[in-house]
């Protein structure tokens, strides 16, 4: 157990602060859980002190840094300005673990999860994908963003040891973008069919926010320069998925296999968050030799709770005023919930 160093959680009521904060300060950190509202969480020991701080004003985060911290967490690294921000700190931070993403790999054809709008743009990658495999340059997309940060930050070597944690599908509670949605309005809506293109075997590995609170726990422990993938212990298709689904909901409803793509004139048919044409798994050993990483939970462990949280979230409002972001993300690609387009290509197609 760590006694008596000092922790700085930014970003600290997120879907992955939260959880972290708590696995922090049951590991002995003391805890200033910072936010731009400046919330706790019901979970968190009374010790875990909270303060208000919007990082992107300026002066604002290093004046909550004051004269030091062993550690910072930051999920909220989003910019090249937030990566100079946590450099120009160097001297105050004992180590940093910093949230990257997954998206930042890309195929030997250049091809990355900024390309899938392109012709032949879907990346291909080998099954799993290690953190030495190739990344995209650094850029104005999400993922060419937290490539930047992984760069600047991993540079400073000695001066500041950065763990980059690349982060999978990530799943849990407070999550603003839940995939689970999907299925869970589904069933909300007494929808007793589904359609699940690329024959239901879409692979798009998912981290739960407590496993990312592990190895927040683990990196902060040993700090070093590096970057490490961050995923649950399986991979399942979203098939697996939806039956999981299913099992939790106490729900009966029937999965038709669109094999390929969705169709051209119905886009967003048999389309989910998970639905990749080819698969992306991450491999989790270098986690597993550096920081002696093992998962504290699995997907279909921890699926009831991050159910019951989304369900209260969704039931009886509009699924967009209830997730903004996630309908921000998704409605320029279409309506995810288009049933009536559904109900016609299974009119037409239905076997």
């Amino acid at each position: 157990m760590v006694s008596g160093r000092r922790a700085l959680v930014l970003g600290a009521t997120g879907q992955m602060g939260r959880p972290s904060v708590a696995a922090l300060a049951e590991d002995g950190w003391e805890v200033t859980a910072a936010s731009r509202g400046g919330g706790r969480d019901d979970r968190w020991p009374q010790e875990v002190r909270t303060v208000t701080v919007d990082r992107d004003e300026p002066g604002a985060l290093e004046e909550t840094v004051g004269d030091g911290v062993d550690l910072l967490l930051d999920v909220t690294a989003m910019t090249a300005q937030h990566a100079r921000q946590i450099a120009g700190l160097a001297g105050r931070i004992g180590s940093a673990v910093v949230l990257s993403s997954a998206a930042v790999y890309e195929d030997e054809k250049s091809r990355s999860f900024a390309t899938q709008d392109r012709p032949d743009g879907w990346p291909r990658y080998p099954v799993p994908v290690p953190e030495t495999y190739g990344t995209m340059d650094p850029g104005e997309t999400y993922g060419a963003r937290k490539v930047l940060i992984e760069r600047e930050l991993t540079a400073l070597g000695d001066r500041l040891p950065v763990t980059m944690l690349r982060a999978g599908a990530v799943h849990g509670p407070y999550c603003r973008t839940p995939r689970e949605a999907w299925l869970v309005k589904r069933w909300l809506d007494g929808r007793r069919v589904r359609v699940l293109a690329y024959g239901g075997r879409s692979r798009f590995h998912p981290v739960h926010v407590d496993n990312v609170a592990e190895l927040v726990r683990l990196a902060a422990r040993r700090p070093g320069s590096r970057v490490l993938n961050a995923a649950d212990p399986e991979a399942p298709t979203v098939e697996r998925i939806a039956r999981l689904h299913d099992e939790v909901l106490g729900w009966e409803c029937e999965t038709v296999l669109l094999e390929g793509p969705p169709p051209a004139e119905a886009p967003m048919v048999g389309s989910t968050p998970w639905s990749l044409p080819h698969s992306l798994v991450l491999d989790m050993s270098a986690a597993e030799r550096e920081l002696g990483y093992r998962p504290v939970t699995t997907y279909e462990q921890s699926l009831p709770a991050t159910l019951e949280w989304l369900a209260g979230e969704l039931r009886g409002r509009d699924w967009r005023e209830a997730l903004p972001k996630m309908a921000a993300a998704y409605d320029p690609m279409g309506d995810l919930f288009d049933y009536a387009a559904e109900d016609r290509w299974l009119a037409a197609h239905r076997p």
